[in-house]
C-alpha cells in the first residue's frame, strides 16, 4: 500500500513538473516598444536630473510602454504577475501618451502622481523589494512632488482659455 502511494506521489510531481516546464513557452507579450517610448514625456515636463533619474528607476518599468524585464521576469506564472501590475500601471498613468493628453488631463496625472507620492503608494512595495532604486527617501520624493507641482502649475494656466 505504502509503495503504491508513493507511485501515485511519484507521477503527481512528474506531471506537475512537465506542465512547469510547458507553461515556459506561454507568456504574455512584452512591454518593449523602447525607450523612445517616454522621450516626449522627458522633454516637455523637463524634469531637473535628480527627478527625471528617479522617474526612469522607480516609475517608467509600469508607467510607460517601455519596461526593463528583470532575469525572472521570463519565467511562467512570475511574467503574468509582472503583466498584470504593468498593465494595471498604465491604465492609471501612462508617460507615453502623455503627449495626446490636454492640459486638464496632465494636470490631473500630476495632481494624481503627487497623491500617491504622498502616501507612498507609489512604487508598489512588490516592486520597490525587488528594485533597490525604487526605495525612495523622504528627500526623492519630495523632489518629485515639488517638480510636478511646479508642472501643475504651468499646465494649469495653460488650461485657461485665452
Amino acid at each position: 500500500m505504502k509503495n503504491t502511494n508513493l507511485k501515485t506521489k511519484y507521477k503527481i510531481a512528474l506531471v506537475l513538473l512537465l506542465v512547469l516546464i510547458l507553461i515556459q513557452f506561454f507568456g504574455p507579450a512584452k512591454n518593449n516598444e523602447g525607450v523612445e517610448s517616454f522621450e516626449p514625456f522627458l522633454a516637455e515636463t523637463n524634469p531637473p536630473e535628480n527627478v527625471k533619474t528617479i522617474l526612469k528607476a522607480s516609475c517608467f518599468d509600469c508607467h510607460s510602454n517601455h519596461t526593463n524585464y528583470p532575469w525572472y521576469g521570463t519565467i511562467t506564472p512570475v511574467n503574468y504577475w509582472l503583466d498584470a501590475d504593468i498593465m494595471a500601471g498604465k491604465k492609471q498613468f501612462n508617460v507615453s501618451l502623455w503627449p495626446g493628453y490636454s492640459n486638464k488631463k496632465k494636470d490631473y496625472k500630476l495632481k494624481a502622481l503627487m497623491r500617491v507620492m504622498d502616501f507612498r503608494k507609489m512604487p508598489l512595495k512588490s516592486y520597490a523589494n525587488f528594485h533597490e532604486s525604487a526605495n525612495l527617501s523622504d528627500e526623492e520624493i519630495a523632489s518629485v512632488v515639488n517638480w510636478a507641482n511646479n508642472m501643475r502649475i504651468v499646465y494649469s494656466i495653460n488650461s485657461i482659455p485665452q
